[in-house]
Parts: structure tokens; C-alpha cells; sequence
């Protein structure tokens, strides 16, 4: 059996290879469009899977009338789809590693939040400087050639902001969502038994991105070679990551596990010059060393405070949104 630290390496490798083949599929579908094909097609594989868990749990609802809990279930589902929307729609504007350091302040933050450690105002105070190194320089954010070079001009900007500031507003409302994934999966999981809570969250969440999806990508969505992308897409990133962290996550306490998940925007950036030639600056390089290093210390302290022995629903960085 492999080693817990091999499957959650290979389950970063495997959503940031989704994330990068997603970008590829910008000029095609916009970031809605994809962002649509992953999410149905996720939808329907925890669906297959999990469908007869979901029957009961449905039937369970109903006749206990437990509404409030099918609410969490389903606004755990909403905040999945925003979620999965915004950071979609950074990747299009700013290069895919910039806008992963910057979703990352989503689960540090619920890292630190109940905390009244110094050290751990440290950490933030050191994220949001790597931050503020990420968006500084105007033009030069996003140094691209090649493939990456036209994503400016595949998602624009909105509101009046620059093409440059809408991709780090996007990717600070990933973060926000980042979030509230992680207190409302521990809600749901705390009342669905079993995947029956995440099923109904992932359909939920393919419902909430189809209208701007088919808004952007129409027709498109049909060709066969692309949904056969977007399946890849929704494996790479949504499926396999899951269960490869999930199963790692009963191996290894939570704040263990968060120390490796923080290397996932390094991942991110490698996949963006490999993938889509987006390449950074020393500076930017410098900005996701300084988060990458601030996310595992928080991980690291939280572990020290929990003894090692947090249970898998209670780290920091749980795996990636699906």
C-alpha cells in the first residue's frame, strides 16, 4: 500500500494537472463552460457511486422532515459551485499558480480564526505579505507566453476593473468559498452518514454553474472530444484527488496532512509553465514560498496544540474543493 505523504503528493499532481488542462480549454469554452463540464461530470460519478446511499438518505429527510440539515447539505452544494466558478474564472485572467496562492488564504484563515496565538497572527501577517507581493507590478502579474499568453484576452475584465484585478477578486472569492467548504463540509458530514452529504452538494453544485455555463459555452459542450475533456477534467480534479486524500486522511492526523497540502500552489505554478507557459517572477516565486511556508506553520501548530491526533474533519487544509 502506498504511503500517505505518495497519495496526497499525487492527489496535488492530479488537481493541478486537471486545473492546467482546464486552461488549455478556456479558448474553447470560456471558464464557465469548463467549469461546468467538471462539475456535471463530477456530479455524476459521486452520483453513480453513491446513488443508492443518497436514495435512503433522501427518504430519511423526508420522513424525519429533517429540512434544516438538507439546507446545510444544500448550501454546502452552492458555496461548491461559486467556488469552483470564481476560481475558474482567475485562472482565465492570472496565471493558474498567482491565483492558487491566493485561494490558499481561504483555509488558513479557518486555520487560525479560533486561535489567540501570536505566532499564528505571524503566519497570516506573512501570508497576506506574500500576498500583497502576488498583486503588486500591474502588468507584469501575469508573464506569459504561448498558451498563456491570450488569457487575457479569452476572459476580460469586469465591473470596470482591470482584466489583472478581476482574476485576484476572483481568486479572493475562491478563498472566501474555500472557507465556508470547510465549515460546511464538517456541518454536512456531521449529518449525512457516509458520501450521501457530498453527493447531494456536488449535484447541487453542477445546477448552480449550468445556466452561465450554457450561457458561455452553448453548442460547444456537445462536441464529443470536449466532454471527453471534461471528463479527464472532472477525474483529475474533482475524483481521484478525493479519494487518494481521503484515504491518506485516515492515516495521518489532519495537521500533518495540511503541512502537505501546502504545497499546492508551488504545484500550481509548475503546472502553469508546463502546461499553459505562464511563467513568474523571482518576486512572485519569493510571494508563494512565504504562503506555502505560513499555511504549514499554521498546520504544524495546530497539530501541536491537538497532540497529533485531530480527527480527519477538524485540519486545516482539507482536501481540495471538489
Amino acid at each position: 500500500m502506498a504511503p500517505a505523504s505518495l497519495l496526497v503528493f499525487a492527489g496535488i499532481i492530479s488537481v493541478q494537472l486537471g486545473a492546467g488542462l482546464a486552461g488549455r480549454m478556456f479558448t474553447q469554452l470560456g471558464p464557465a463552460g469548463v467549469t461546468g463540464l467538471r462539475l456535471w461530470w463530477s456530479a455524476l460519478i459521486v452520483a453513480a457511486l453513491g446513488g443508492r446511499a443518497l436514495a435512503r438518505t433522501l427518504q430519511t429527510v423526508v420522513a424525519d422532515r429533517a429540512w434544516r440539515d438538507l439546507a446545510i447539505a444544500v448550501g454546502f452544494g452552492v458555496v461548491l459551485g461559486v467556488m469552483n466558478f470564481s476560481i475558474y474564472q482567475s485562472f482565465a485572467r492570472i496565471p493558474l499558480g498567482v491565483a492558487v496562492t491566493i485561494e490558499f488564504l481561504g483555509p488558513l484563515g479557518v486555520a487560525v480564526a479560533s486561535s489567540r496565538r501570536w505566532l499564528d497572527v505571524l503566519w497570516v501577517t506573512m501570508a497576506a505579505g506574500g500576498v500583497l507581493l502576488l498583486t503588486q507590478g500591474g502588468a507584469r502579474l501575469a508573464t506569459s507566453t504561448g498558451a498563456a499568453g491570450s488569457q487575457a484576452g479569452r476572459a476580460g475584465p469586469v465591473l470596470g476593473l482591470s482584466t489583472q484585478a478581476t482574476g485576484i477578486a476572483f481568486a479572493l472569492v475562491a478563498a472566501a468559498g474555500w472557507a465556508a467548504y470547510i465549515l460546511l463540509s464538517r456541518a454536512t458530514g456531521r449529518r449525512f452518514s457516509g458520501s450521501s452529504g457530498l453527493v447531494i452538494a456536488m449535484v447541487v453544485a453542477a445546477i448552480v454553474v449550468t445556466g452561465p455555463a450554457i450561457g458561455q459555452a452553448g453548442p460547444a459542450l456537445l462536441h464529443p472530444g470536449v466532454v471527453a475533456e471534461g471528463l479527464a477534467i472532472g477525474l483529475l480534479s474533482s475524483v481521484i484527488p478525493y479519494r487518494l486524500e481521503l484515504e491518506a486522511l485516515r492515516r495521518v492526523p489532519a495537521g500533518l496532512f495540511g503541512i502537505w497540502m501546502s504545497l499546492e500552489p508551488a504545484v500550481a505554478a509548475l503546472m502553469g509553465l508546463l502546461l499553459l507557459s505562464e511563467t513568474l517572477l523571482g518576486r512572485q516565486w519569493l510571494a508563494i514560498a512565504l504562503v506555502i511556508v505560513a499555511c504549514a506553520a499554521a498546520a504544524w501548530a495546530d497539530a501541536a496544540r491537538s497532540g497529533g491526533t485531530d480527527p480527519p474533519d477538524q485540519g486545516n487544509l482539507p482536501p481540495p474543493p471538489a
